[in-house]
């Protein structure tokens, strides 16, 4: 069989901008007001052959961080044909071409150049033209939120962990378009800035949520209560809600318990949860066929996540077992690694609702699948801090009653990509 023929694309980022803080901002109140701050993009890009029908560029842009260090990254395409990248904007969007093919293209990318295993997938980019556009990342991404590409992935339990009655299979292929994304679990910081601004102009809640620090993910609310805090942060900010109590999307959802239609949806608009499908998608990193957050290991640690060890799972390699030694309970958010897509916390700590209604996988290829009709019960995705390695995969699907709460369960906003 013959090797893909690759395309390499190499650029470090370092961005600029004035009064950034000296500690991590991650997804806090800090992070929020220094990613308002004046942002100047400098970019350097050069130009060398490397091989007949490929094009090496290195773009170069400048990250905040505590220690100042530059963030490198790596990026090349892989694909049954040869591959010339053409154009790098500043903003992320690169353009490659290719012989009249349909088929898939795989970015990978790396943070060092030393050897070949350091490459992980990125994207899945399909190609139905000689000429493909399609944004990498977004520099100037809506406060605290990062963007997810489009692309698509495997969606389910392709290392047959779980038995049938988990509903993670069948695998299928999926295409999720691109969104946004919030960095962390929402804080208790900022579920009580919105929650209040939402209590003062005609929302009501049925639970008020909590956490033991501001920094740590919210938990203690419903289905519906998150869904009704992402319009009001849509409200707040001066965006069209998401979620609306009609067909006609002319009842904002601002109250009580609505089974919502997919289709009282208006899914180009405001903060939402994010689909399954999103959600999946995002954990995973653009790695394939993994079973974590994480691309370079199917192993699971404390030095991981915030989960309960234990012997039960071979893949559970901790050196210490039972609750996280560091933490007795849901830990302040981004106390671990980020994924590649700079996610926080899709493993452990807390569980996130997202949009879909319980029911079980459509076979088949998939575009933006939105799940079933609506029932009593909605999806969580991710896995809480008491939860075990099992639970902490990311093809893992639990559900609960949207109207009820409970301590181990958070949630995380979506943003439309036409939503800066």
């Amino acid at each position: 069989m013959p090797l893909p023929v690759v395309s390499a694309l190499n650029f470090q980022i370092l961005r600029r901008g004035s009064g950034i803080p000296s500690t991590p901002c991650k997804c806090g109140r800090t992070a929020r007001r220094c990613l308002r701050k004046p942002i100047n993009v400098k970019t350097r890009i050069s130009i060398a052959k490397i091989a007949p029908g490929a094009l090496a560029l290195l773009l170069a842009l400048s990250l905040p961080s505590s220690s100042r260090a530059q963030e490198v990254r790596f990026f090349r395409i892989t694909g049954p044909v040869a591959t010339t990248i053409t154009a790098l904007t500043a903003d992320g969007v690169f353009t490659w071409t290719n012989a009249a093919t349909n088929a898939t293209f795989t970015i990978q990318t790396a943070a060092s150049l030393l050897g070949q295993t350091n490459w992980f997938d990125y994207i899945k980019a399909p190609a139905t033209n000689t000429i493909t556009t399609l944004r990498l990342y977004d520099p100037n991404a809506p406060s605290g939120m990062t963007l997810i590409p489009a692309g698509l992935f495997q969606m389910g339990d392709s290392l047959n962990d779980s038995t049938d009655q988990w509903g993670e299979r069948p695998v299928h292929t999926v295409y999720v378009s691109a969104f946004y994304m919030d960095r962390c679990p929402v804080t208790k910081e900022l579920w009580d800035e919105v929650y209040q601004w939402a209590k003062d102009h005609g929302y009501s809640f049925q639970f008020k949520g909590s956490a033991s620090a501001a920094s740590h993910p919210v938990q203690c609310m419903s289905w519906c209560d998150a869904v009704i805090w992402c319009n009001a942060r849509s409200e707040k900010e001066g965006r069209i809600p998401a979620y609306y109590t009609n067909a006609a999307l002319t009842a904002v959802y601002r109250s009580g318990y609505v089974s919502i239609s997919n289709s009282w949806v208006k899914w180009n608009a405001g903060y939402r949860l994010p689909t399954e499908a999103e959600w999946e998608k995002a954990a995973r990193g653009g790695a394939s066929g993994r079973r974590f957050s994480w691309a370079d290991a199917d192993t699971i640690t404390h030095s991981r996540a915030n989960y309960r060890s234990g012997a039960s799972y071979t893949y559970d390699v901790s050196p210490t077992r039972g609750l996280h030694p560091a933490f007795n309970g849901p830990s302040p958010v981004g106390s671990f690694a980020p994924n590649s897509y700079g996610l926080y916390d899709m493993t452990g700590s807390t569980m996130q609702w997202c949009w879909d209604a319980y029911g079980p996988y459509s076979p088949g290829s998939q575009t933006d699948p939105r799940g079933p009709n609506p029932s009593a019960h909605r999806r969580l995705r991710g896995a809480g801090c008491f939860f075990n390695a099992f639970e902490c995969r990311v093809a893992f699907r639990s559900y609960f009653l949207a109207s009820s709460s409970d301590p181990n369960y958070g949630f995380r906003s979506a943003l439309p990509s036409n939503q800066p």
